[in-house]
């Protein structure tokens, strides 16, 4: 089986969806399927010569915005026979109408991962935004949607709030579960290398946020939170990791300040590769208590490494951490997150590493790739002419 993935970018600052694409390489190739990428990047973007992936097409330049590309549409009608099934990833851009364009009339099927863009929190807090949407909808993403063989969501809370977003809706529906695949198994020489990076941290007991720095993730509430359980024990200290795309960082610091916890924080930007395990592996907790998160790959990284996750109930896969006891779950609030940190302060020693336990049994059971990747193939299958 042949599987072109179409993403508008490969930027690994663009988060979850790349991640997710990154993360399926292997295991599909493991399954026999030839993997190729194609995008609307530009031939000579800086991340294409470290993204690690085997095969893409880089279709760029862009015009316009809209990630819009004119070379990918002429690319696809050209190339797309080649592929048993292209697979559409993420919506909004131009990507998604031109693989409906290039397929309309053959038998090549297409199919949709949404990466949680139809969650209607987008709705609710950008009414601009969504209404701008609302233009486009009708004659471009409803149709993509229409017309794809399966429009593939990453669980089951995610197929569900996508239908609330836009009352014109048809899709048929199907759930692959994402994931990643088994962190490096020298967890301490990682945590290591990355204490001695940042000495700061040295004894310490760390609270990890892991994600982009970015409204909807809640940073402000955890920073908010961390002020009001930071007195209980003056080894607690948070660090701040991602990339900082809408320059919300400074607004964050200067909260950081006000708070009087600046000092116990650390903005180590966006970590990858070693530094990003290290970070996994030396921290005791991880944090994410996100107003809106269709998945959270980090979260699954997170439990790989044994660690309890301190997430909100709008971290679409809070049922199955709930339920597997591998973490803590609470309302997108202040409070919510003040009651996660203060669940993990209260656990001792024998419960905490109970619960990491429970957090590698978690991520073994429901996240990891090797799994996402066979449901991947098999609605592929499933759906074929």
């Amino acid at each position: 089986m042949k599987i072109l993935q179409v993403i508008s970018s490969i930027n690994p600052k663009g988060g979850g969806p790349i991640e997710g694409v990154k993360q399926l390489q292997v295991p599909l190739q493991a399954l026999g399927v030839q993997v190729e990428i194609a995008c609307c990047d530009a031939p000579d973007a800086p991340w294409l010569a470290t993204c690690g992936l085997s095969t893409v097409h880089a279709l760029g330049p862009t015009r316009m915005g809209y990630s819009y590309a004119p070379r990918l549409l002429t690319w696809l009608r050209e190339n797309a026979p080649r592929f048993d099934a292209v697979i559409v990833e993420g919506l909004w851009q131009y990507h998604g109408l031109a693989v409906r364009q290039a397929l309309a009339g053959t038998k090549v099927p297409y199919f949709v991962f949404t990466h949680g863009m139809l969650d209607p929190w987008f709705k609710h807090t950008y009414p601009l935004k969504h209404f701008k949407k609302w233009l486009y909808w009708p004659w471009a993403e409803y149709r993509v949607l229409r017309d794809a063989r399966a429009v593939i969501f990453t669980c089951e809370e995610e197929r569900l709030l996508a239908r609330q977003s836009f009352w014109l809706y048809r899709a048929n529906e199907a759930v692959a579960s994402y994931g990643t695949s088994s962190p490096p198994r020298n967890g301490d020489e990682l945590a290591q290398r990355f204490l001695v990076a940042n000495p700061q941290l040295q004894n310490k007991r760390i609270a990890l946020f892991l994600s982009r720095i970015h409204e909807k993730k809640g940073c402000d509430l955890l920073l908010d939170a961390f002020a009001q359980i930071g007195r209980q024990d003056e080894r607690l200290h948070l660090v701040m990791a991602g990339p900082d795309q809408t320059d919300w960082a400074a607004i964050l610091k200067a909260q950081a300040e006000n708070l009087g916890i600046s000092r116990r924080i650390t903005w180590p930007g966006m970590l990858q590769g070693d530094d990003k395990w290290g970070a996994f592996y030396a921290a005791e907790v991880f944090c994410l208590p996100s107003h809106q998160e269709n998945f959270g790959i980090v979260v699954a990284e997170a439990l790989a490494c044994g660690k309890p996750v301190l997430i909100s109930n709008k971290v679409n896969i809070w049922r199955e951490i709930e339920s597997d006891a591998a973490g803590f779950v609470d309302d997108d609030t202040v409070d919510g997150t003040v009651h996660n940190l203060q669940r993990w302060l209260e656990l001792d020693t024998k419960s905490y590493t109970a619960m990491s336990q429970r957090a590698r049994q978690c991520f073994a059971t429901h996240f990891h790739i090797q799994r996402a990747a066979e449901r991947v193939v098999e609605i592929i299958r499933e759906c074929r002419p």
